[in-house]
């Protein structure tokens, strides 16, 4: 692999990283089962 094509590979890779970092993902978070029984219950209440 010539010297400008190594380089630009790095490049490449390190822009990929820092662009999946700040990346939103669409993908609800967890929440346990526990957790929303929890809310369940609170909302019962109320």
């Amino acid at each position: 692999m010539n010297r400008k094509a190594k380089i630009q590979k790095m490049y490449d890779k390190r822009t990929k990283r820092a662009r999946a970092k700040l990346k939103n993902s669409s993908k609800e978070r967890y929440i346990s089962k526990a957790d929303r029984a929890k809310l369940d219950a609170e909302n019962m209440t109320k």
